[in-house]
């Protein structure tokens, strides 16, 4: 009686464990990506919006073999710091269709802007996680900076 309770909590508890490491590793991997961006180096590249995304995948350790297909970029110049810009997931759904890509000039404020899909097999804890009306997750990892001068 109490076995398939407890069964069901300690793979919540590592699945949860599970969220808990990919959400490091994508913050730390949009942070280290971003710096490209930060000191010229992705304008002196030609980045664009695939390389850039296939660069923070080559930073996700484990997670990078499923990397390109769950992961999507957002990187734009914004006016100011206190800028609000589209939500992709208002409405119930993800809609890639505000997101843009643009590496700036030196001096221009830059948002840097990840989402990553992750599949959770326990159900019950999809549904207190999600935003979306498919049941999915989109963890999100947000870095902002003012482009190094040239």
């Amino acid at each position: 009686m109490v076995a398939l309770p407890f069964c069901l909590m300690m793979f919540a508890i590592l699945e949860l464990g599970l969220v808990f490491v990919t959400d490091s590793v994508l913050t730390n991997a949009t942070m280290e990506t971003g710096r490209l961006v930060r000191t010229g180096q992705a304008s002196a590249q030609g980045m664009t919006a695939a390389t850039f995304k296939s660069s923070l995948c080559s930073r996700m350790s484990v997670f990078a073999s499923d990397c390109s297909g769950r992961a999507t970029v957002d990187v734009r110049v914004i006016p100011q710091f206190n800028t609000t810009p589209p939500d992709p997931m208002s409405g119930g759904t993800f809609n890639e269709g505000s997101l843009t890509y643009s590496n700036g000039n030196p001096g221009d404020l830059v948002l840097v802007r990840v989402w990553y899909r992750l599949p959770l097999i326990t159900t019950f804890m999809s549904q207190g996680l999600s935003r979306l009306n498919d049941g999915t997750i989109r963890m999100q990892a947000t870095t902002a900076f003012r482009n190094e001068p040239a």
